[in-house]
């Protein structure tokens, strides 16, 4: 089944992420996907992560098809003009990448060339419209028609909250209308937040209309987990699990088991169809956490 197929039939999927290596040699990319073969429902690749160059996310995504492991391409609006990524788009169906992961994409002053100029000629839900036309209509957006099919399956991102009065899921709903289908999410490690945010979605009319896969970390050490919490955008880190990292005699051993604790959390909420790991540095945990996750939960895909 596919990534799309699982989270059709209701399925609790885990996918994973890889940030494509600085180099030009294909087998630093599988070092760090091939740990995740039969393991992973699928493995993101990132795009111009943190504004920095590396290892094309399209020519990454295409590897790893080529080994049997389903990708989501993440497309960025930052580095390219819509004649390229309509021109990405149309490798990307070419060479059976399905599932993208569309994204502003960080701004070049965040990165190592901070004199780069940004393009943002689309931004993310323009994209997506973009992607959803070449998919049900078979056309570009000046109306030319493709040949072939680009049988796409469209996401978005996400940064749940715990909702405060009045608040509505305007952007979300925005995604939607331009033909989201699944969502991920920044990181959220706390499950009454996301139990109360997806209570909110209900209430707005987008219950069951999204595929949500929650964002999660294997944390390394109290240091990074207050890091992320201070630091990263929308990341939620709560101050319990903090303090059971701080009082960990083996932190990475903690965080791994934090992890599929969330997870189990997690498998609990109807509305969640799973969970997206990111490891930024920490590689090496991901395969451990899936492997310890998929002995204890019933609703896996």
């Amino acid at each position: 089944m596919t990534l799309q197929q699982k989270l059709e039939a209701g399925g609790f999927v885990i996918t994973a992420e890889v940030t494509p290596p600085v180099s030009a040699s294909r087998d630093e990319l599988l070092d760090k996907a091939l740990p995740l073969k039969g393991l992973a429902d699928a493995v993101n690749v990132t795009d111009g992560a943190g504004a920095r160059p590396h290892l094309s996310a399209l020519a990454s995504a295409i590897i790893l098809v080529e080994q049997g492991i389903e990708p989501v391409l993440q497309i960025t609006c930052r580095d390219r003009n819509r004649i390229a990524l309509q021109s990405d788009l149309l490798g990307a169906a070419a060479c059976g990448v399905r599932n993208l992961l569309m994204l502003r994409g960080d701004d070049p002053s965040a990165g190592d060339q901070p004199d780069a100029k940004a393009v943002f000629d689309l931004d993310a839900r323009q994209l997506m419209d973009t992607a959803r036309r070449l998919r049900d209509t078979g056309e570009l957006p000046s109306g030319r028609k493709i040949t072939g099919s680009a049988p796409f399956y469209l996401g978005g991102a996400d940064n749940p909250i715990d909702p405060p009065d009045g608040w509505a899921p305007a952007s979300l709903q925005a995604k939607l209308d331009a033909g989201a289908q699944f969502i991920q999410t920044q990181f959220c490690m706390d499950a009454g937040v996301l139990r109360r945010y997806m209570a909110r979605l209900e209430e707005h009319g987008l219950g069951g209309r999204l595929k949500f896969l929650i964002g999660i970390v294997p944390l390394r050490s109290a240091k990074s987990a207050r890091w992320i919490k201070d630091k990263l955008y929308g990341a939620i880190i709560p101050d319990a699990m903090i303090a059971r990292m701080e009082a960990a005699s083996d932190p990475a051993a903690e965080g791994r088991a934090i992890c599929v604790d969330i997870i189990r959390e997690l498998a609990d909420i109807p509305q969640v169809a799973g969970v997206h790991i990111m490891a930024p540095n920490n590689d090496a945990a991901v395969p451990l956490v899936i492997a310890a996750a998929r002995g204890s939960i019933k609703r896996l895909a």
